[in-house]
């Protein structure tokens, strides 16, 4: 029997899976196809972490490790939903709620002083952040709108706010001393084993790192941010800001950036609150309350300080001496500043640009807003869609090109987050990267409090990702970037190996050029005005951001986009979009019973995947289910049937059964297959006979609170009931 393995993953995605997943197991059966799930939530890798401490019931065997070991076998097919890339605050949550449910699980220590402590905070560790996704890709990302989505887009506009020519909107980014400046790159002529060390001015020698395993090729980053250079900007963003009459709000990613972005959210806040941690910064941190825990934290402790009251009202005054700050929830004065994974830069950015330049006050109103990013690595191409925006208006949905995207991503090319590598330096002195040999081939002069951080990419994965970009320009016959910088050291040897990979491809005919990302940008939304396609092929960070403020841009959403990761032994990773505001989604559902979660991006990934699994094993019936399933996403997108906006509208469910209802309709339909005509004409019967009554049925459980019995961990029981609302179409499914 052919497998499809579906990961059961986290928020909003995890509870359509209670919904949707039933729908494919039945329908896949009777191609012969058997999909099996695989636990890779937050709680999930958590508990897998500490076997010894869990009852035979309660323990759970490593799913991410077993799945990473399937994705280089030549068999994969993976699903891979949206999951949590846990911040601290998230960590800890999940860490209590698991606690509160029987499962004894250690704090999270603060500051490890002990083996024991040590111990238990590795192991957290290896949770936090960017833990899946580096695990699963061990291929290059195929990322694009499908024709579907791309056609209802341009005959549905989604809502774009108007841009003004004086708007005041910026990004305010580093000039020097930032990751980009300082950034230093080596190619390994041979395999080698390196160290990373830190040399204090004393001589003294600390190894941050003992073993850091490279091949032959492989590329090898090192840098740092200034701390005084961070701290010297933001205090000269945060007046300008104020000079201007703009929001202030910075875009940073501490979810994957899992050590540097808490750290540099921090420098940010005590920028902005400066009175008040000159005044009051020994008393918050005599109470543990930490700035890179962001605004909403600190308040939550402040209630047990004995001066708490006063500190609060110190920093209540800064906040209405201003600059303004700009609100992810202006009704419950949740502010930019409150938690560090609240404003995510490549969902935040978009969505900012979408909206006319945009961000929310205080006062429930729209606003310029001065987007603080501080390395400028990356930060020039949202300077460049603001200036063409300021410059030509908002783009228009139903004209516009698209941009997919080729990402190098592989074997953790460029894994940005680089969280074994990154390191808050304790000390002045040199940080250095040495050979096996002891020879040393990169180093920094560092100050106590900088951020230093190292990252690798191997040469089969270039290798790969300009095979790939190639093929695609090859099959859309679009001009394809490489979104690379010759002024920054990572890049240039990118190029070089670039230049040296083309040559093994057939390239006649092909627009294929070399663009640093702020001129790639302009380049590319040159075309979109036009209505033209342009094919960006980048690198990890990148394919992350392009993923989002295109796709955003185009089509409303990210979550819509068709994501393919071929992996590099011959199997595929199919991935289902972005989830961004899953957490949003859930309290709506915990409070109304409504869930608006689109899942588009699993129908489209489910597509694939069958695609994918008739070519490997010869299964005729798995491509008849692939091809019914496009086609009636078309009827899908057409008849809209994607979540509404409102109580009394279909949600996530009412979607899910119109998906189910169409394929079912197109399966009868088809001529090629009379064994699957024959087996879903009678469903197809029952649902349209039943339509009103399921309908109704799903709608009528809107409108209370609904239990779902755990946010990280769900009660499989409760969330069942919740997201299978329906006896009349469970009965139809269930009976099929």
């Amino acid at each position: 029997m052919s497998t499809i393995i579906y990961t059961h993953t986290d928020e909003a995605p995890l509870l359509a899976t209670y919904s949707l997943l039933p729908v494919i197991e039945a329908y896949a059966g009777k191609a012969g196809v058997d999909v099996e799930t695989r636990d890779i939530s937050l709680a999930g890798r958590i508990l897998a972490q500490f076997p010894e401490r869990l009852t035979d019931e309660q323990r759970v065997g490593d799913a991410l490790a077993e799945l990473g070991a399937l994705a280089n076998d030549p068999s994969a097919n993976i699903i891979k939903l949206p999951n949590v890339s846990a911040s601290v605050p998230q960590l800890k949550a999940a860490i209590a709620e698991l606690q509160a449910l029987g499962y004894d699980l250690p704090n999270l220590p603060e500051d490890p002083q002990n083996d024991e402590e040590k111990d238990v905070a590795s192991r957290y560790d290896r949770v936090k952040g960017s833990a899946v996704n580096p695990v699963l890709r061990q291929g290059n990302s195929d990322r694009r709108a499908p024709g579907a989505v791309k056609a209802y887009a341009k005959a549905h506009p989604h809502r774009m706010g108007a841009w003004s020519a004086d708007s005041k909107t910026n990004v305010a980014t580093m000039s020097g001393g930032d990751f980009f400046s300082n950034e230093k790159s080596w190619v390994s002529p041979a395999d080698d084993t390196l160290r990373i060390e830190l040399v204090a001015a004393d001589g003294a020698t600390t190894i941050l790192k003992p073993s850091l395993p490279v091949l032959a090729g492989e590329v090898v980053d090192a840098t740092f941010l200034s701390a005084k250079a961070l701290d010297a900007f933001l205090a000269g963003a945060v007046a300008r800001a104020q000079e201007e009459g703009v929001l202030f709000s910075t875009h940073l990613k501490a979810t994957m950036m899992k050590v540097s972005d808490p750290i540099i959210f921090g420098h940010v806040v005590r920028a902005y609150f400066a009175p008040v941690f000159a005044q009051h910064g020994d008393a918050l941190a005599a109470a543990g309350l930490s700035a890179n825990d962001g605004l909403g934290a600190i308040f939550q402790g402040l209630a047990q300080v004995e001066n708490g009251a006063e500190i609060r009202a110190a920093f209540d005054a800064r906040l209405a001496e201003g600059p303004a700050l700009a609100m992810v929830d202006s009704d419950k004065g949740i502010t930019n500043l409150h938690v560090p994974s609240d404003v995510i830069v490549d969902a935040s950015m978009p969505a900012m640009i979408r909206i006319g330049g945009h961000m929310w006050g205080a006062d429930g109103a729209e606003h310029d807003t001065l987007a603080v990013i501080p390395d400028s690595s990356y930060a020039g191409i949202y300077q460049a869609t603001i200036d063409d925006c300021r410059a030509n208006g908002a783009l228009d949905p139903s004209t516009m090109g698209t941009v997919p995207n080729v990402g190098l991503m592989a074997q953790k090319a460029e894994e940005y987050g680089s969280h074994d590598k990154t390191f808050e330096i304790p000390a002045d002195g040199t940080v250095r990267v040495v050979t096996a040999a002891g020879e040393t081939v990169l180093e920094h002069a560092v100050e106590k409090g900088d951020i230093w951080r190292a990252c690798q990419t191997k040469d089969a994965p270039i290798r790969d990702w300009v095979k790939l970009a190639v093929t695609r320009a090859r099959l859309s016959g679009t001009p394809a970037v490489f979104w690379l910088d010759e002024n920054r050291a990572h890049d240039a040897n990118l190029i070089a190996k670039v230049n040296a990979y083309l040559p093994e491809h057939d390239t006649d005919g092909l627009d294929l050029r070399i663009l640093a990302p702020a001129a790639a940008t302009t380049f590319s939304l040159e075309r979109i005005r036009q209505g033209l396609d342009t094919i960006s092929v980048t690198g990890n960070v990148l394919r992350d951001y392009n993923t989002d403020l295109f796709p955003i841009l185009e089509v409303g959403t990210s979550a819509k986009m068709l994501s393919i990761v071929p992996l590099m032994a011959g199997g595929g990773l199919f991935e289902t979009g972005a989830g961004g505001s899953a957490p949003k989604h859930v309290q709506q559902l915990i409070a109304e019973d409504y869930l608006r979660w689109d899942s588009l991006g699993e129908f489209f990934a489910l597509a694939a995947s069958l695609e994918h699994l008739a070519n490997t094993t010869g299964n005729a019936k798995a491509q008849v289910l692939a091809d019914t399933l496009d086609a009636a996403t078309s009827t899908f997108l057409e008849e809209d049937r994607s979540p509404g906006r409102k109580l009394g509208t279909i949600d996530n469910r009412g979607s899910h059964f119109y998906l189910a209802f169409y394929w079912a309709q197109e399966l009868a339909a088809q001529t090629r297959d009379a064994e699957l005509a024959a087996a879903f004409a009678p469903l197809a019967e029952r649902l349209a006979a039943d339509e009103t009554t399921i309908v109704d049925e799903l709608v009528a459980v809107q409108g209370k609170p609904a239990d779902l019995g755990g946010y990280y961990r769900p009660d499989g029981a409760k969330a069942s009931a919740v997201m299978r609302p329906s006896a009349t179409f469970n009965a139809a499914i269930d009976a099929f």
